[in-house]
């Protein structure tokens, strides 16, 4: 924000100085407090989404066990993953976030590669994202209206809810804030309405036993129980359901050029979002498997196991209630992904990064890179297709894909700053002394999830085994591996000799003559103050 004193001239804000330090003038609209930077975190994060879109593949790899115990471990460590790179946030609150700061901290190469990780991961979490939205919106559909419940219906309503995410953020980030607003406090009370609900209305629960001790293994893999090592490798791939809700939270920095008191506010937002959706997402969870009317059922359910859950548990008319406070929240958890993956994109485009950078990189009238937005959602939309004709697998793939690439994303520059060490220059928040335990935790966490998630998921996903099927194939390990191999091959052989990391837009007298050029230009003035900043 800047505003021009009485006696005219240009003043620049605090927010403002630190961001021409940084290399960059202010284009976007810095129209968010810090409630709004947390929220949309929070939103991405949507434990209504997230947790309750992919609550299968807790329960089919490990059970009951997976989705309780599991869901505490994946939110401490992503907690501590969050830590680390709030510090990082806070001493470079740009929109570029992840790449930037590899960037700044490392090399052009560090930058290159943490940039289309993120780029890629960001699109991906968005796919899988609006394909869990489209299949319980068809749930609820085929509940009001009778409306198909199969894969072509389901991509239809993708289709559907991708347009609406793409309209919205097409808006003034005014829009999309007053969204995040909203969506948070909608999270946090539809949880609680679901647990009250599934408290009362079902005249059955399991047992203490059963939600905590109960363990299932239908991967195919023989072994299950506490004693078998084969078991607690399936109970690893069931992790995959919380640690796909939990990410999406690198959207605090992306969204630090659009927040006041960005260097505190990014970096608070980011960690409070994972803790806050950890504590809600548990009592969820707990609600839900406490519900479950017949264990088979929920198996062979496959993707709409919550589903099933809530239709056999109460009544017609409380899940039609309680599916519409989750679409909703999911509709929420789509727009701010949306929001943030086009932030992503316009950032990695103004350091020229992307092929048709010039066009990635423009801001409409209203502040808001429309053309990012449309990009996000073209390459989203069409990576889900393969569900047309595997939905259960590409689902799977999907979120294994936007989860290692995001978290290849998140670790990277914390492994750079831990190099720094006390070279570090810290922002407005620090971890202190605490930073070389907490680094050395969340490295050795994302190591671990990132080899978990790319093996096999059944037997009959290992190419040698004489039952191959290539529809239960896990593809998450070809997808990151022929990106390291495009990414590596494109920086070795092109863009190692034009890529130089961050471009400074000009110096502070320039950047902020780029300011006031632009205030013109645009439907928003850059001294616009909001109000609850």
């Amino acid at each position: 924000m800047s505003d021009t004193p009485a006696g005219g001239g240009y003043h620049t804000s605090e927010d403002e100085k630190l961001l021409h330090k940084l290399g960059y003038a202010q284009e976007l609209f810095r129209a968010m407090g810090g409630f709004q930077n947390f929220a949309i975190s929070f939103t991405i994060i949507s434990i209504l989404a997230g947790s309750l879109t992919s609550y299968y593949i807790a329960f089919n790899w490990g059970g009951p066990v997976a989705v309780t115990w599991g869901w505490l471990l994946v939110g401490t460590m992503s907690t501590i993953v969050a830590l680390a790179m709030a510090e990082i946030a806070s001493a470079f609150p740009t929109a570029g976030g992840l790449y930037y700061w590899a960037s700044r901290l490392g090399s052009p190469a560090w930058g290159w590669f943490t940039g289309w990780f993120n780029l890629v991961g960001q699109i991906a979490v968005t796919a899988a994202i609006g394909y869990g939205l489209a299949i319980f919106a068809t749930a609820l559909f085929n509940l009001w209206f009778d409306y198909p419940n199969s894969s072509n219906w389901i991509f239809v309503m993708y289709s559907i809810v991708m347009l609406i995410s793409l309209v919205l953020n097409l808006f003034n980030v005014r829009i999309t804030s007053l969204l995040n607003t909203v969506s948070a406090y909608w999270h946090m009370v539809g949880v609680v309405v679901i647990v009250l609900v599934l408290i009362v209305v079902p005249d059955n629960h399991q047992s203490f036993g059963y939600v905590f001790g109960e363990t299932i293994n239908n991967s195919g893999f023989s072994g299950n129980g506490f004693s078998s090592i084969v078991f607690w490798y399936v109970f690893g791939i069931g992790l995959l359901m919380s640690q796909y809700t939990m990410t999406g939270y690198d959207a605090s920095a992306h969204m630090a050029e659009e927040t006041h008191q960005a260097s505190r506010s990014a970096a608070v937002g980011m960690w409070m979002s994972v803790f806050v959706s950890m504590v809600f997402g548990w009592i969820l969870l707990l609600a839900v498997t406490f519900a479950i009317p017949d264990t088979q059922g929920v198996l062979d359910a496959g993707g709409n196991a919550v589903v099933y859950i809530w239709t056999q548990s109460t009544s017609q008319s409380w899940a039609e209630f309680l599916l519409l406070i989750a679409v909703v929240a999911q509709m929420f958890c789509l727009t701010a992904s949306t929001t943030s993956a086009s932030r992503m994109l316009f950032a990695f485009s103004r350091d020229r990064a992307v092929p048709g950078h010039q066009l990635w990189r423009q801001v409409a009238r209203n502040r808001v890179p429309q053309i990012s937005v449309l990009g996000i959602s073209v390459a989203a939309w069409l990576l889900m297709v393969p569900t047309l004709w595997n939905a259960v697998v590409g689902y799977l793939v999907g979120t294994s894909i936007a989860v290692i690439g995001l978290y290849i994303a998140f670790i990277l520059p914390v492994i750079l700053r831990l190099r720094l060490g006390e070279r570090f220059e810290t922002g407005a928040w620090t971890l202190g002394g605490s930073y070389k335990v907490i680094d050395w935790i969340a490295i050795v966490w994302v190591t671990l999830i990132c080899i978990l998630f790319i093996a096999p998921i059944a037997p009959a996903g290992i190419p040698w085994n004489d039952a191959f099927d290539w529809n239960v194939l896990n593809y998450a390990p070809i997808t990151v591996g022929g990106a390291f191999l495009l990414f590596g091959g494109w920086w070795v052989l092109s863009a190692k000799r034009w890529f130089k990391g961050p471009v400074r837009m000009g110096t502070d007298e320039e950047l902020e003559q780029l300011e006031e050029v632009g205030s013109a230009q645009f439907d928003v003035p850059p001294d616009t103050q909001y109000e609850g900043a």
